[in-house]
């Protein structure tokens, strides 16, 4: 297990430990209930059945004990929430940006290298030379093999959400919030998914297409991609030129 992912792995086996012996309890708590209120309040042992309708020291102790081992289970969940949706020792950073109706993505450790992404085929005709309709981008994103990818998701204007079911993942793009999360491929081939939080018109037409290469082809994707876009320099000669990041044809 890689560095980035052992706080997760850490997280969930402490909340194992603690979870189990709980759950356990509670099952056989309530099989002994169970056993001796059927052998206790059987129908030869109690002719005239009790009318007892409350008892104050039952109905205290079934809220206050509930509540206890729930507030027990929360702590070690909220931790476990927390490494779940972040990776601390990430080899790459990968910041998605949403917008009406397209993913921009940019890659921080190649110099924000930036370049959007739009649906390739919106209709039957237009779904050739294997591109999937509703499914292929123009620009589709691109991701090492066995690397952990550290996902920021943003939004510009509304709600949407860059869901890869493949991958497990599914992070809402807010605006005015930066949502983070992350993920591992460990198979190199095409992934596919689509925004499915409702934004809009054109929502049916955000779809999110991953190529997942091998580290060196990646390599050399990132080189041809800079050099497209004039970053073979990695120092910006103007605040212009890091302000607005250039628009990649990358097809």
């Amino acid at each position: 297990m890689q560095d980035a992912v052992t706080p997760v792995a850490e997280a969930m086996h402490s909340f194992h430990n603690l979870l189990l012996p709980i759950i356990i309890g509670i099952s056989l708590l309530v099989l002994v209930l169970l056993l001796y209120a059927m052998w206790r309040f059987r129908e030869k042992a109690n002719p005239v059945p009790s009318k007892t309708s409350h008892n104050t020291l039952v109905e205290v102790l079934w809220t206050v004990v509930p509540i206890i081992i729930l507030v027990i289970i929360a702590v070690p969940s909220f931790r476990l929430l927390y490494f779940g949706d972040k990776a601390a020792n990430a080899d790459m950073t990968l910041k998605i940006v949403g917008h009406q109706w397209y993913w921009e993505y940019i890659y921080a450790d190649a110099d924000d290298l930036t370049f959007e992404a739009r649906v390739a085929a919106r209709t039957p005709e237009e779904a050739v030379d294997g591109k999937v309709r509703l499914l292929s981008t123009d620009n589709p994103l691109m991701i090492p093999v066995d690397t952990t990818v550290r996902v920021l998701v943003t939004s510009t204007d509304v709600i949407h959400s860059w869901l890869l079911p493949a991958f497990g993942v599914q992070k809402y793009a807010m605006p005015g919030r930066l949502n983070e999360t992350w993920f591992r491929a460990e198979k190199t081939g095409v992934y596919y998914g689509q925004c499915n939080q409702i934004c809009g018109l054109d929502h049916g037409f955000m779809p999110i297409e991953v190529h997942v290469v091998s580290k060196e082809d990646y390599a050399t994707w990132v080189q041809k991609a800079k050099a497209q876009a004039g970053l073979t320099d990695p120092t910006p000669t103007t605040a212009v030129a890091a302000a607005e990041p250039v628009r990649l044809p990358l097809h």
